[in-house]
């Protein structure tokens, strides 16, 4: 086990950024609390794995990271809103709606970890050829959490799964 490199370094710290995000839009909106509590974890076991410059730590990085991001970009509003709020800012100088503004660092935060992970995995000494199974079983497990802590926390959220696979699909 090798140290940890500036870029595990550097996931760590985007995870810790997400992480703040998740615990100040819980504090915004109690009802979500759990949720993020739930959530947090998977960034935290995140953290552990990179600092120990654990190949599973840049399997579950980029998949969380990914998988949150996508939901953003192509099934929820929420980024939209927070663009919004950004141009409302830029332009008025006011900031109405924080709790939508906060999606904008949230997509950051990811966005590092998603560079980090691939490019500190690259340079992970231990490649396999079966490390695509680990990676594959790792975004599997980490969706399938998302959906367990939905449906114990938040089952109104559940209804983007099916979204996610298209925009259209009604199930």
């Amino acid at each position: 086990m090798r140290k940890a490199t500036l870029l595990d370094k550097i996931i760590a710290v985007g995870a810790v950024g997400f992480i703040g995000v998740l615990a100040i839009s819980a504090y915004w909106d109690a009802s979500i609390v759990w949720l993020h509590v739930l959530q947090s974890f998977m960034y935290v076991a995140t953290i552990a794995l990179v600092l120990r410059h654990n190949r599973w730590g840049y399997f579950l990085g980029f998949s969380i990271a990914a998988f949150w991001n996508y939901a953003q970009f192509f099934v929820t509003s929420f980024l939209r809103a927070g663009l919004q709020q950004v141009s409302i800012l830029a332009h008025a100088g006011t900031l109405p709606r924080p709790d939508l503004f906060i999606s904008v660092p949230a997509v950051a935060f990811h966005f590092v970890m998603i560079v980090c992970c691939v490019f500190a995995y690259a340079a992970h000494p231990g490649k396999r050829l079966s490390d695509i199974w680990r990676f594959l079983f790792t975004f599997a497990a980490s969706t399938a959490y998302f959906a367990a802590i939905m449906a114990l926390a938040q089952p109104r959220y559940l209804g983007m799964f099916p979204r996610m696979l298209h925009p259209e699909l009604h199930l």
